[in-house]
């Protein structure tokens, strides 16, 4: 846990912050560490988002003619 959160793999942030999760849903955890690990988790939670980000950044989607043959690629939108 004491990891640089920028230096974590998408799947050891996850990991990370599922045992977080677990810690604080237990309720046994005293006031200041709850804190603290609320606080690791939401830096970890943000660094998740941001992989998920620049990995759908990076999918792109083929396009197809009006023949049904493939025309190019044109960037992922998840909307």
């Amino acid at each position: 846990m004491d990891q640089a959160i920028e230096n974590l793999s998408f799947e050891e942030a996850m990991r990370e912050l599922e045992s977080i999760v677990g810690k604080l849903e237990s309720g046994d955890t005293p006031l200041e560490d709850a804190i603290r690990l609320y606080e690791r988790g939401s830096a970890l939670r943000t660094r998740c988002a941001e992989r998920l980000d620049a990995a759908q950044a990076r999918i792109e989607a083929i396009r197809v003619g009006a023949d049904g043959k493939p025309a190019g690629v044109q960037p992922f939108n998840a909307g």
